[in-house]
């Protein structure tokens, strides 16, 4: 006898020990509600899950939104007040001033050493001044509505940075060839 026929056997034996009981009238109803209920139950759970899956990617999209919004409003910002705003010639004339004072301060930035730090820190803190002008001088191009003062003002800080710069470096330079003829000196000596 294989198992198949064990359990068929168990069964025929048993068969009037099964359904002793018969079930209440209502049984068939009160078996799908519980089936109902289930389901409801799943399918809140299933709606709860989907929530906790978008409640951080909403998080993720409101962030990127905020930084997109910000980086948009700084963009027009920048060009808000400056020479840029004024004309095209404007504009070109300012991206020359920034190029050039960007090309001075690295020539400066490979002249640092101890010998010329004082010269160096002066010349930056003199540069910061001008930089926090011409903060002011942009506000006041917004609001006198492009007077030609302001924009020679603006150019006017634009000069003096890079003169401020150029004479840091012929200082520097000066230092320089004053040390090798110290140098020369004392090694002939």
């Amino acid at each position: 006898m294989n198992k198949e026929d064990n359990i068929e056997a168990l069964f025929k034996k048993h068969v009037n020990d099964f359904d002793i009981e018969n079930p209440e009238s209502n049984h068939t109803e009160r078996f799908l509600n519980k089936l109902n209920k289930q389901g409801e139950l799943q399918l809140v759970k299933v709606d709860k899950q989907r929530r906790r899956l978008w409640k951080p990617l909403i998080g993720v999209a409101a962030s990127i939104m905020l930084l997109m919004a910000f980086f948009i409003g700084n963009q027009q910002d920048s060009d808000y007040g400056s020479l840029a705003s004024v004309s095209p010639k404007m504009a070109e004339t300012e991206d020359f001033f920034t190029l050039t004072i960007a090309e001075e301060l690295s020539k400066i930035e490979k002249e640092n050493s101890p010998k010329v730090q004082v010269i160096i820190q002066d010349a930056m803190k003199r540069i910061k001044k001008l930089e926090e002008d011409y903060e002011s001088l942009k506000k006041d191009l917004t609001e006198s509505g492009d007077d030609k003062r302001v924009i020679y003002a603006m150019i006017s800080n634009f000069q003096n940075r890079i003169d401020i710069l150029q004479n840091t470096l012929e200082q520097i330079e000066n230092i320089k060839q004053l040390n090798n003829t110290l140098h020369e000196t004392s090694t002939t000596i």
